[in-house]
């Protein structure tokens, strides 16, 4: 299989066509190879308009669902941003890419490895990956101008409110462990936090202190 072509493929079928226009995060998924983040036997699946398992009932997102989030953010370049939930650490390298930092959370150790493994293949070095609870954050390196969260919570986690920098937006999906509302949060500098409401996802359960304690319960 040509990857170049079906990740331009992808951009253009899977992406740019249901409405993504921001060209920075359109050239960014053109150009990461999303087929080496899953396991041999799916890489010829990697570019198709679907999610992918990753191990530990965890996933690789659809691309869209990576493109919007991300385009969400409103990323320029000089940003320093929280990603919850490493995973594969494709959506983690996207981000890369796109800003001047990237801090991101996985609380399953073997994907955390495994992540930064390839991350390092790819020789992104703007990014740190921590072992640990994502819902509380990363208090020691707040304030983030962007917190992107790869898992459905119940509610926002305060502390991700508190993370958050003023004029930053956190984008997450909120709702029951069926169905979730991708939701963005904008700090004012008025001390105001404006929701607002993107569309209908389905995500695995952002487990931890502030979100589901525990599998079980999904």
């Amino acid at each position: 299989m040509d990857y170049s072509v079906a990740r331009r493929r992808m951009v253009e079928q899977q992406i740019a066509a249901r409405g993504i226009v921001d060209q920075r995060v359109l050239e960014v998924m053109a150009t990461v190879p999303r087929h080496i983040f899953v396991e041999v036997g799916l890489q010829g699946h990697a570019y198709g308009d679907a999610s992918l398992p990753i191990g530990k009932k965890q996933t690789i997102s659809q691309p869209y669902m990576v493109a919007a989030m991300t385009a969400a953010l409103e990323l320029q370049g000089g940003e320093r941003v929280l990603e919850i939930g490493t995973g594969s650490g494709y959506q983690t390298a996207v981000l890369s890419k796109l800003v001047k930092r990237v801090y991101s959370i996985e609380r399953i150790a073997v994907l955390a490895g495994r992540a930064r493994k390839i991350l390092d293949q790819l020789q992104l070095s703007n990014i740190n990956i921590k072992i640990g609870d994502g819902t509380i954050g990363w208090v020691d390196q707040a304030p983030f101008a962007g917190i992107l969260v790869a898992a459905g919570s119940p509610d926002v986690p305060a502390k991700y409110l508190d993370q958050l920098d003023v004029g930053g937006k956190l984008v997450m999906p909120v709702g029951d462990q069926e169905q979730q509302i991708l939701m963005r949060i904008t700090r004012h500098k008025d001390g105001r936090f404006e929701r607002e409401q993107l569309m209908g996802c389905r995500f695995v359960p952002l487990i931890g202190e502030q979100g589901w304690q525990s599998e079980s319960l999904v």
